[in-house]
């Protein structure tokens, strides 16, 4: 378990991240909203639990048949712009006041996504080696 990770700022974020998703997920459960509400927000909730135990393991370190923090900034991107089409739909209609709040919690899922992203960006160097299959200098 790395320890320094949850300390960090990118650790605190994925927990936030991981959060407010659960929040959001629950608000749209207990509103009884429509299916796309609850699925967005129960696959932003999983997949940032993922990649918190990914980065929490030191996973991402033993498995490097993928650029870990290249996938993490496209998910967050992707989720983000789901996000800000599905919540702002859900604050607009607001049927009731379960998919109002679940909007606004998505909405603020939606900023840290794009917190998150800008992290992530300033941690990737494309021109850096990594692993064995980088040439030697």
């Amino acid at each position: 378990v790395d320890r320094a990770f949850l300390r960090s700022a990118r650790g605190a974020l994925k927990i936030a991240r991981t959060l407010v998703a659960l929040i959001t997920l629950l608000c749209f459960v207990a509103s009884g909203a429509r299916g796309a509400y609850t699925a967005l927000a129960a696959m932003e909730t999983v997949i940032t639990v993922l990649f918190l135990l990914l980065y929490l393991l030191s996973l991402d370190a033993r498995m490097r048949c993928l650029f870990w923090p290249l996938a993490d900034i496209l998910n967050s991107v992707i989720a983000a712009l789901f996000l800000l089409v599905v919540c702002l739909f859900a604050v607009i209609v607001k049927s009731n006041k379960g998919t109002l709040a679940g909007g606004v919690f998505g909405l603020i899922l939606l900023v840290l996504c794009i917190v998150d992203v800008v992290l992530l960006s300033k941690k990737i160097s494309l021109d850096k080696a990594r692993g064995r299959s980088a040439p030697a200098k």
